[in-house]
């Protein structure tokens, strides 16, 4: 049933089997959640009602989505005859209007299938499906509620039959729930079709859409989505929960010039039959993943092959020196496959983003998308990349079930991040890898304050943005936590069979942390008076450093070699006098590596402001400004901005404003806030910046800032 819209608009027909799950910052009760093994991908059919292997009842949707939309269809869908289509002035039209298009080209959407295997049994227990809820009638009690965001709905149909249906109260930040009321009473084995119709916002904060001239090509327009952590909802109404896991194909028809990228693995190409001037790419993903991992991007992508499964996409102004500085994913995929066990994705490539992506990588399944503040030129910065290899198994096989879990992502996948590491350049290594989060993580209490109770490590969300609580606290004192353990229950060996059991247990499943202490407990049964000692209360409940086990002792645990020269350097410069500035000289740093210099920097954030003479001199003999290598950079200005150095400030604004990477762009605004003498400067260059800032940047910055309360 292919149904076309006029050319502003998205049209489509979806099936979907929807069981209700628990969707923490969304609007549905939670119910337990069973995914399954894998995923299949549907098989195409003519539209028309649909029976899945489990009996259960299936959903199909008629969706008109606004210029700026991706359709996630649900349970075995399809999208027939999407068009993207942008206004006059927009050549390729990729700009999020709701306007008139003028007929100009833009990016089609010509099928997207999503599909779960998830089982819905006969009574009050029912497995997670897709977003929104279809049941037997002894569960189902005629009301539907979807999580939206800056999404209108027209129409809604169940069997032919219209349906009523109403926005609830908008949320500040989750926005507003869809309550849809069956016009007859669902009975048991019954199937209900249900036909949407809905357009999403041009202001959508899943998606960036960038002017040619916002390119590093100059020629045409770019777009990529951001659904982390809850940002799905203003793509199309669903459960967005990462409690809920789905797989999807689908087809994307863009102008020849531009390519189409999605998390899932490529299935090919072919000439757009409708018109020759565009082209249309197939994507499969066959692995249930939650909706948060749902991407897509379009531009003028180059590629190059740097491994047996993995290219890396840039425009082609950066595709050469991406190739080079990303040459070991493939060594980094090996190792951690013996690490954590198969590969089980596919294809394993990256994406190399515009400046203004807020993260330093995105886990994306298939295609990882990583900021362009990574190519150092040496190779230095690819920690990120085995990080986000590592989530192919610690977050995207084994995901959070709710946010306030997150450190089960982040923690896991900083240690299996770290052991990667370890495996190719040495365990000291990955000791002063560990030592260096643990630098993080003291700077990320510092800047919330100890007793801030978003640092624990199970963190309550109620009523709390994701984003706004997203720090390195997961990540470092999740890590922190399985380090430890792995001291107390035999060392790295021991540990390293106790996290591949873990992800062989709970693959392809939603988690909460009492899961996870239950299997630990369970795996390591012959040391449960050894996990007895362990003062969990503290390390999930608490606030600030971790501190609760007098064992934990950090300098004791860390092999402190590759760090000794960072820490020596740092005294020296925390103890000088004015006199004692003339014995500082380039020769200082001659023998330390980049990643030691990150370590020297860190050490001196987490003491009191030096001097500005001190900082002045040190310019003079390590020329930090002439070192484009992010990580150094970033540590650099802060510490002249902390220092208040009038001669740093327009530095520090260059940097907090050329890209939109939130570990940088947020300290410098603001420490450049904090400093009086360019308090208003900062703020004003940051509304100078802010339309062409990620919609989440824009927002985390604009209260850091006081200018959004």
């Amino acid at each position: 049933m292919a149904v076309f819209a006029p050319p502003d608009l998205i049209s489509a027909s979806s099936y979907s089997n929807f069981p209700l799950a628990n969707t923490a910052g969304g609007f549905l009760p939670g119910l337990p959640c069973l995914l399954p093994p894998s995923g299949l991908r549907p098989q195409r059919s003519q539209p028309g009602p649909h029976q899945n292997s489990h009996g259960g009842p299936k959903w199909r949707g008629q969706l008109r989505l606004g210029l700026p939309a991706l359709l996630l269809a649900f349970q075995q869908c399809w999208l027939h005859a999407a068009r993207w289509c942008g206004p006059a002035g927009w050549k390729h039209g990729l700009r999020p209007v709701s306007g008139t298009a003028s007929g100009l080209p833009g990016l089609q959407i010509s099928r997207f299938e999503g599909s779960n295997e998830g089982l819905v049994t006969t009574g009050r227990e029912m497995a997670c499906g897709l977003p929104s809820a279809a049941v037997s009638y002894e569960t189902f009690a005629s009301l539907q509620v979807l999580d939206t965001k800056d999404v209108q709905v027209f129409k809604v149909t169940v069997n032919g039959q219209d349906a009523k249906f109403a926005f609830g109260e908008k949320h500040s930040f989750k926005g507003t729930p869809l309550e849809i009321t069956l016009p007859f009473e669902l009975k048991r084995g019954q199937e209900a079709i249900v036909e949407i119709s809905f357009e999403s916002s041009p202001k959508s904060s899943a998606l960036q859409w960038f002017t040619p001239e916002q390119t590093s090509g100059k020629k045409h327009p770019f777009l990529f989505s951001q659904c982390q952590a809850t940002h799905c909802r203003a793509i199309f109404p669903c459960q967005d929960t990462p409690a809920v896991k789905l797989t999807y194909y689908a087809e994307i028809s863009v102008p020849k010039e531009l390519v189409a990228l999605m998390s899932a693995n490529r299935e090919g190409e072919m000439p757009d039959p409708e018109d020759s001037s565009r082209q249309i790419y197939h994507f499969s993903q066959n692995v249930p993943i939650p909706c948060y991992l749902i991407a897509l991007v379009v531009g003028a992508l180059e590629s190059r092959k740097i491994g047996p499964r993995t290219l890396v996409w840039a425009e082609k102004e950066l595709v050469d020196k991406s190739a080079y500085e990303f040459a070991e994913a493939e060594a980094m995929l090996q190792t951690a496959e013996d690490l954590a066990g198969p590969y089980v994705w596919g294809q394993y490539d990256l994406l190399v983003l515009p400046p203004s992506f807020p993260y330093g990588g995105m886990e994306n399944p298939c295609l990882t998308f990583v900021t362009p503040t990574l190519l150092a030129g040496d190779r230095s910065l690819s920690n990120v990349i085995a990080h986000e290899i590592s989530h192919s198994w610690t977050g995207n096989l084994v995901t959070n079930k709710t946010w306030e879990h997150f450190w089960l992502n982040e923690g896991h996948t900083v240690y299996l991040e770290r052991r990667i590491g370890g495996r190719l350049f040495g365990e000291q290594f990955r000791q002063f890898q560990a030592l260096g989060g643990w630098r993080e993580l003291q700077n990320s209490i510092n800047t919330f304050g100890d007793k801030n109770p978003i640092t624990n490590l199970v963190p309550n969300l109620s009523e709390v943005d994701p984003d706004a609580a997203y720090s390195s606290v997961p990540y470092e004192k999740g890590f922190a936590l399985l380090f430890y353990l792995e001291q107390l229950l035999g060392g790295p060996d021991v540990f390293i069979g106790f996290l591949k059991a873990y992800i062989q247990q709970f693959a392809y499943k939603s988690i909460v942390t009492e899961d996870w202490k239950k299997f630990l407990y369970s795996y390591f049964k012959d040391k449960v008076d050894v996990l007895d000692k362990v003062d969990w209360n503290s390390w999930f409940h608490a606030p600030g450093i971790p501190k609760c086990d007098p064992l934990f002792l950090i300098f004791d645990r860390y092999d402190m070699t590759l760090a000794n020269a960072c820490v020596a350097l740092s005294q020296r410069w925390i103890k000088a006098k004015e006199s004692d500035l003339g014995s500082f000289s380039s020769a200082d740093l001659k023998e330390m590596s980049s990643h030691q210099l990150i370590e020297f920097l860190a050490l001196l954030l987490l003491e009191a402001p030096l001097p500005v003479s001190h900082v002045k001199r040190m310019q003079e003999v390590y020329d930090f400004n002439a070192i484009n290598n992010s990580e150094i950079r970033f540590r650099w200005l802060r510490l002249c901005i902390r220092s208040k150095w009038e001669e740093a400030i327009p530095l520090a604004l260059k940097m907090a404003t050329d890209q939109g990477r939130m570990k940088f762009t947020r300290p410098l605004f603001r420490d450049l806030y904090s400093f009086d003498k360019c308090r208003d400067l900062a703020v004003k260059t940051f509304l100078e910046h802010r339309a062409s800032m990620h919609p989440v940047t824009s927002m985390l910055v604009g209260k850091d800032l006081k200018q959004d309360q």
